[in-house]
């Protein structure tokens, strides 16, 4: 992913933080020559069992994921073969009006992170069944109302044969957070408050990552 300077994260934190803050990650990895490329919609999570602290570029991170194994990307990953997961976080349509300038030009502030990864393909059915016992935990944390999956779990057994999970480890990964960090402070502040006033988590967002910058 192309970054410029100035729309590189503050710190590394603000990489975790989005990754963890918007989980459905889109994975991408090669395919058949005819094909190309394949991309599928899903969960990723930080392995439980890390207790290191992130580098720099993240590598070295375990993350967790799982998918549909009727799903063809399942046929056509390998281990040890390399995905892309992108993470999208907030983001909003600037529209010159709000700047109070002329020359102007709309934009779009957005933030993403981009992680490269090599993949290990879970076969353990106990493993895999680990795997979505863990997402369900962080999700129920940081999303949810912490429901109790205990009476669940035969259910879990009855499905996870369809399940397919995978770990990456991240080889390096790189963050784009575009805040309108090259308008001058006044008119930052304008955008800012425009995205205040919508009424829209999305914006409301967006707007507060942009006041972290301040």
């Amino acid at each position: 992913m192309f970054v410029p300077n100035h729309y590189r994260e503050p710190d590394v934190s603000w990489m975790v933080d989005l990754m963890r803050g918007n989980p459905l990650a889109l994975m991408a990895s090669n395919g058949t020559p005819g094909e190309g490329p394949i991309a599928t919609h899903l969960p990723v999570i930080t392995d439980p069992r890390w207790e290191g602290l992130p580098a720099a570029d993240l590598s070295g991170m375990p993350l967790l994921g799982h998918m549909n194994r009727a799903n063809p990307h399942w046929a056509a990953l390998d281990t040890g073969s390399m995905v892309l997961l992108t993470f999208t976080g907030p983001h909003a349509y600037v529209s010159p009006t709000v700047y109070g300038i002329t020359p102007a030009a709309p934009t779009w502030n957005f933030t993403s992170v981009h992680v490269h990864g090599e993949v290990e393909k879970v076969e353990s059915t106990e493993e895999t069944l680990g795997v979505v016992q863990a997402t369900v935990r962080a999700f129920e944390k940081e999303f949810g109302d912490s429901w109790d999956m205990s009476e669940s779990i035969d259910y879990f057994r009855k499905i996870v044969p369809g399940v397919g999970a995978f770990r990456v480890r991240v080889t390096k990964a790189e963050g784009m957070f575009k805040l309108s960090q090259e308008q001058r402070p006044e008119v930052r502040e304008r955008v800012v408050q425009s995205f205040a006033e919508r009424g829209c988590t999305r914006h409301a967002q967006t707007a507060d990552l942009m006041d972290r910058l301040s």
